[in-house]
């Protein structure tokens, strides 16, 4: 053990969760153009979440998707605070009531423990919005954005 090992910060998910978690993405991804971000970070620096969410998915530039049809996935995870952000293309095709409803079914897991099968269905149900309103089209689509979590601090 190193003089500096208790400086380690402790994982919010075990590497099985973040693997699945991963795939989710990826399996939502693979029938729509449109794009799906999860960015965790331990603590909301005093704002409302949905703003944070909003700040984070512009510094992440996901609003540079061809038909504007990004969504970030925003967690505070000691905060226990979490925010939908979707882009132009998207809100315009689902609504405020869309998000709410998601962020609800979201919280219903979080609940009973189960934050990584929240966070899992949560990208599935969004991946599959996206599939009806953003179909996968071959000759055109491709992965703009990475799959993988982005963790603040």
């Amino acid at each position: 053990m190193g003089i500096f090992s208790f400086f380690k910060k402790k994982a919010f998910f075990s590497e099985q969760d973040q693997a699945r978690i991963v795939a989710a993405i990826a399996t939502a991804e693979k029938s729509t153009s449109g794009e799906i971000r999860l960015f965790v970070e331990s603590k909301n620096p005093y704002m409302d979440p949905l703003e944070r969410a909003a700040e984070i998915f512009f510094q992440l530039q996901m609003e540079h998707t061809d038909n504007r049809n990004g969504v970030l996935l925003y967690i505070a995870m000691k905060d226990r605070e979490l925010a939908l952000f979707g882009d132009e293309g998207i809100h315009k095709k689902v609504g405020t009531e869309y998000w709410k409803n998601a962020v609800q079914n979201m919280i219903g897991q979080f609940a009973h423990q189960h934050i990584a099968s929240g966070i899992e269905q949560c990208i599935l149900q969004v991946g599959q919005t996206l599939k009806e309103t953003f179909p996968y089209d071959s000759s055109t689509d491709k992965n703009e954005l990475s799959d993988d979590i982005v963790f603040g601090k």
